[in-house]
């Protein structure tokens, strides 16, 4: 098996890595990749990426937002998590079956003292009853790929701000809060593991699920990126997991509906959002103006649906002519 540690922590630049070695290069034996990210979420290929994330909070954090070829839900990590992906021939693999492809990782977190690590559901990882791992697929052109996250040493405050867990997704599992289901890894290793920077603790990783002592011993299992792949990952990165299109683009037709009552009356908008887009706006409401709130809505259709583009548009409007007592603010606040 062959092994390629990614050097960057840009989990744009991580995917996009990823889908070059599994797409344009062919490795005559499986192939593990680690990597380690800045503050991101990464939406799965069928999610609505509006309906998953806190974007007040991920803007004011400064959190990055991608989106994945493979589906499964969306995941928070930051620079306390480790990141793995195995990219194997799709005909060596079933597609769908989680706990064979994470087998070496499974057994390596074992060995380090995570004696109650085990693959339960459809595709976690948990450590005494809770997730410290999801996990996601992905076949194309002959291979699959497998990858999922090792929360190491998350901040689990940032993820449960960032991520907006759907209310019966929670109920569903029996449990408050996703606080309450998820963990870090780290405290349920032997000592000499609980301590380490997430690189150390992917070195140690990576000695055990190859059987030796020292890295040096396996270096010639070692990819390393050459300038010519560096060059065509960085085309990837741009037109895929930087590009607006498929990271809010690619959300199906999806209606909002908002309604906030303010000292001047309520005001009641109905949102039709389709790729990405305001398709349609209707203020329904007991509120007061001068002007007729159809132009509003006339003005803000085919507008990008996110605080910024929303703010932009609504600059040289004066909100108070449709909205008497009610400030531009206040109804980005509404509308975003």
């Amino acid at each position: 098996m062959y092994y390629v540690v990614m050097p960057k922590n840009d989990i744009r630049d991580n995917l996009a890595t990823e889908q070059y070695l599994m797409n344009q290069k062919d490795f005559n034996e499986p192939l593990l990749l680690l990597y380690i990210e800045k503050p991101c979420i990464i939406v799965g290929r069928n999610q609505n990426t509006f309906e998953e994330i806190n974007q007040t909070y991920v803007d004011e954090h400064d959190i990055t937002v991608t989106r994945r070829l493979s589906g499964g839900g969306a995941v928070y990590q930051d620079l306390g998590n480790l990141c793995f992906s195995f990219v194997v021939n799709a005909d060596d693999q079933q597609f769908g079956d989680f706990k064979a492809m994470v087998e070496p990782i499974v057994t390596a977190l074992r060995k380090m003292g995570a004696a109650s690590v085990e693959v339960s559901g459809r595709n976690d990882i948990l450590v005494a009853g809770k997730k410290f791992s999801g996990n996601a697929m992905y076949t194309r052109n002959g291979k699959t790929f497998s990858h999922g996250t090792l929360s190491y040493d998350v901040d689990l405050d940032v993820l449960t701000n960032a991520l907006n867990v759907p209310a019966d997704k929670i109920a569903s599992k029996g449990i408050k809060s996703v606080r309450s289901r998820v963990t870090n890894l780290s405290p349920y290793l032997n000592p000499q593991y609980q301590n380490l920077t997430t690189a150390e603790f992917r070195d140690e990783l990576l000695k055990e699920i190859y059987g030796v002592t020292d890295l040096a011993a396996i270096k010639a299992h070692e990819y390393q990126l050459t300038a010519n792949d560096q060059k065509e990952i960085d085309q990837i990165a741009a037109a895929t997991y930087r590009n607006w299109n498929w990271v809010y683009g690619k959300n199906p037709q999806f209606s909002i509906q908002r309604r906030q009552h303010f000292d001047y009356g309520t005001i009641d908008a109905r949102l039709l959002v389709e790729n990405g887009r305001l398709t349609a706006l209707t203020f329904f409401g007991d509120f007061f103006g001068p002007r007729d709130v159809h132009e509003l809505a006339a003005s803000l259709t085919g507008v990008i649906y996110d605080r910024g583009h929303l703010t932009t548009a609504l600059e040289k409007i004066n909100v108070s002519d449709y909205f008497t007592g009610i400030t531009r603010e206040q109804l980005i606040n509404l509308l975003a």
